[in-house]
């Protein structure tokens, strides 16, 4: 953030700037109204050829991922074309093996699992994404490996019923695995740096949010205009696809969708109709705070003039698809026009289901309703439309929060609507509300006013002022500017913190393999990669201490020197704030070392003792007692690997023992309670999990429960 700018990046898929929409408007709105925010739009387009509909401010950055007509999604990136190019290695087959199916399978666990783990799925998503940035996806999914493991998974998974997973035909396969190569694009993209990340809904568009969070700590705020989720199952259970395709895709959206929840640090719904989806998703209340949307008061205003219009006009604002549900409103206007034979009913907008479009025409046809009900199409002069209109209508089956309701109370309009979503947040006692599907209750409440134009004019009026009061577009631009700058200054993460500890873990376990091989200098670097993961982590005394052995390996003992000066001051500094676990003075007898192989012993705690004094701890002793605690770890990474909790918890439990001041007990703890969730002991993994984070905190980390 500089000279009191900010930066952020916008998410969204499938509307700004390509397409014309309600969040599409939003954006524009957020865009151009706070000057003092830098954008980069990252937008998710079906194809790229898509025309732009909307200009960008020349501070506006667009990043256009398209994800299903075209190759490469870098060729739209704005990093410079080195830096893709040299980032472009086509892995080989081992490294396929090795690197990217394991993250492969497990992805593919975590989408088709029932029981979700948000934790889990944004460490692998992390995971893959860093994997991208050193090596070509799309080779990846080329690979014949991939395509016969992602066979053999799904199999095994249909095969065994607690999944409840439907047999797919290979075609539904084929369509499974395309939907996650999609996914793999968003992941291929690099993000650039920003002060917040911003995305418009709980979707697909949340996954750049999650990783740069991880990446960059980069604070992650969440608008949700529609309930992303209840969209999608309305279109899957409506679509014709086979029952496990339905399966999987519903499973994967609910993948994203809490995904997205988990990793927020504020949602922030455009109406309190959809917190109730958020609360059953486990979110916090404190975590979601409802910001209206707003429109320009000065463009949507009354008409000062006496209004006539020569036939009665109804109009309604609405693409011709299902879910608006015009063929109810076409029902309602043949009644309409049985007590008023000169009405007019238009309807502005895209034809986006053309099927449906046809379904309406058919009714309309059979109703003789050619000359009543119009198909106006797009325009793109709202103001006027809603400025000739005696009543506006909307007939939808499922909405959030319409701009287009909200426009027409701005406008001082009557509105009939149906009783669905956040519409009745907006209309409150300002219009008339009737049950969706159906068109006798609607055509009363149309008939009602255009007979009354008294009772039109006190609807608007009040209508006007309610959207005065809550709905302006300065109210709801400052109110994202207070959360842009609330989250800037907000520090912790505890989300972040966890997947960096399972990060950590990982490149931890690469060290310690390549040590074992004698491979000095690749462990090195994985052994930094780990610190660089988490550089607060209370492992990183232990990871430093491999650095410098391995330096000393090398021969290179001026770093292992300038390693060791550097973990003698993070241990200094953790013995003087944690109090140690009492160990039996027997148990340790058992364990030291010789000491004319050590020099002067570490003085062993007695059960009287309740802190060691720190005047007589002696490096040499504390690097063997580590030694002997990194050892008992790598069994207990060695055997959670090959699935053995409880002999996995066992060799922990030792590790701690050894030495419970180290720094590093709280990465054993969170290893134990991780292993008690492996073992469906769910209470006593919570249990290990607090002492974990009470540990952290006592050590001056800000993890925030």
């Amino acid at each position: 953030m500089a000279k009191g700018r900010i930066k952020v990046m916008l998410t969204n898929e499938g509307s700004y700037p390509f397409h014309q929409s309600g969040e599409s408007s939003w954006c524009n709105d957020l865009v151009n109204g706070l000057t003092n925010v830098d954008y980069t739009i990252y937008s998710m387009m079906m194809n790229h050829n898509d025309t732009q509909r909307f200009t960008l401010p020349q501070n506006t950055e667009l990043i256009k991922v398209p994800l299903w007509r075209t190759e490469d999604p870098k060729q739209h990136s704005i990093l410079p074309f080195s830096k893709q190019y040299l980032a472009q290695k086509h892995p080989s087959s081992n490294i396929i093996q090795a690197q990217f199916l394991p993250l492969f399978k497990a992805m593919i666990h975590e989408i088709i699992s029932i029981d979700k783990n948000p934790r889990e799925f944004a460490r692998i998503l992390f995971d893959l994404y860093n994997f991208f940035k050193q090596y070509d996806y799309r080779s990846c999914f080329k690979a014949d490996l991939v395509w016969t493991t992602f066979k053999d998974l799904i199999n095994s998974y249909t095969g065994d019923p607690s999944n409840k997973l439907p047999e797919p035909s290979v075609f539904d396969m084929i369509q499974s695995l395309g939907r996650l190569n999609r996914l793999c694009t968003i992941l291929d993209t690099p993000l650039p740096r920003v002060d917040v990340t911003h995305s418009a809904a709980a979707a697909f568009c949340g996954i750049p949010g999650v990783l740069a969070k991880l990446e960059n700590r980069t604070p992650f705020l969440l608008t949700e205009h529609e309930v992303y989720l209840r969209e999608q199952y309305l279109n899957i259970n409506a679509s014709n696809y086979s029952t496990y395709l339905k399966t999987f895709l519903i499973r994967y959206i609910h993948s994203i969708t809490s995904l997205n929840y988990y990793m927020a640090d504020q949602i922030s719904p455009v109406c309190q109709y959809n917190i109730r989806w958020e609360k059953q998703f486990g979110v916090s209340p404190s975590k979601i705070e409802v910001i209206y949307n707003g429109v320009d008061k000065d463009i949507f205003t009354p008409d000062p003039r006496e209004h006539y219009n020569a036939h009665p006009t109804v109009v309604s604002l609405a693409r011709v698809d299902p879910v608006k549900d015009l063929l109810t409103l076409i029902k309602a206007s043949a009644i309409v026009k049985e007590q008023i034979p000169n009405v007019r009913f238009l309807v502005y907008g895209a034809i986006t289901v053309p099927d449906y479009y046809e379904e309406c025409l058919v009714l309309r046809k059979q109703l003789d309703l050619e000359e009543t009900f119009i198909f106006a199409g797009h325009s793109n002069n709202v103001p006027s439309v809603l400025a000739n209109a005696d009543v506006i209508a909307f007939s939808s089956l499922t909405e959030a929060f319409p701009y287009s309701i909200v426009e027409a109370m701005m406008a001082g309009k009557a509105v009939v609507a149906t009783d669905v979503g956040g519409v009745k947040e907006a209309v409150g006692d300002c219009g008339v509300l009737v049950t969706p599907g159906l068109h006798e209750p609607m055509a009363w409440a149309i008939t009602n006013l255009l007979s009354n134009s008294d009772l039109r004019h006190s609807y608007g009026v009040e209508a006007r002022k309610r959207a005065l009061t809550l709905f302006t577009i300065e109210r709801t631009l400052g109110l994202y500017s207070a959360v842009y700058h609330k989250l800037i200054k907000r520090t912790g993460h505890p989300q972040v913190f966890l997947v960096q500890l399972q990060q950590q873990k990982l490149l931890s376990n690469k060290g310690y393999a390549l040590l074992d091989l004698g491979f000095w200098r690749e462990a090195i670097i994985q052994f930094q990669q780990a610190v660089e993961a988490s550089p607060n982590s209370a492992a990183v005394p232990v990871l430093m201490i491999e650095i410098a052995h391995a330096y000393n390996e090398l021969g290179d003992s001026e770093k292992a020197l300038l390693d060791l000066a550097t973990i003698k001051a993070l241990l200094t500094k953790d013995v003087s704030k944690l109090v140690p676990l009492k160990l039996p003075i027997e148990t340790a007898l058992e364990q030291s070392p010789s000491e004319t192989e050590y020099g002067e012993l570490l003085p062993l705690v007695d059960e009287r003792d309740s802190r060691l004094d720190e005047r007589n701890v002696k490096p040499q002793a504390v690097l063997w007692q580590l030694k002997r605690q990194k050892n008992l770890a790598d069994k207990g990474y060695a055997l959670m690997e090959l699935g053995f909790w409880r002999e996995a918890i066992a060799q922990y439990q030792k590790a701690i023992s050894i030495y419970s001041i180290s720094s590093a007990v709280p990465v054993f703890l969170t290893e134990i309670s991780f292993a008690y969730m492996e073992l469906g002991e769910v209470n006593l993994a919570r249990d290990v999990l607090d002492k974990a984070q009470l540990l952290i905190q006592f050590e001056g980390m800000h993890l925030i429960a």
